[in-house]
């Protein structure tokens, strides 16, 4: 028989993170040292069919 094995998913830390807030309902999360303007234009940029902007 098979065993069946554990899967441990580890989350990040949020209190060690940057917020970075998108609008008024979304925020990303980002490394201490990353830029914030490009990661919310990085995000921005996904094609996201949600999005209508």
């Amino acid at each position: 028989m098979y065993e069946k094995k554990t899967v441990i998913y580890k989350s990040p830390d949020l209190s060690t993170l940057i917020e970075v807030k998108i609008d008024h309902r979304t925020k990303i999360y980002i490394a201490p040292g990353a830029d914030i303007e490009e990661a919310r234009n990085r995000y921005l940029s996904r094609n996201n069919p949600r999005r209508t902007k």
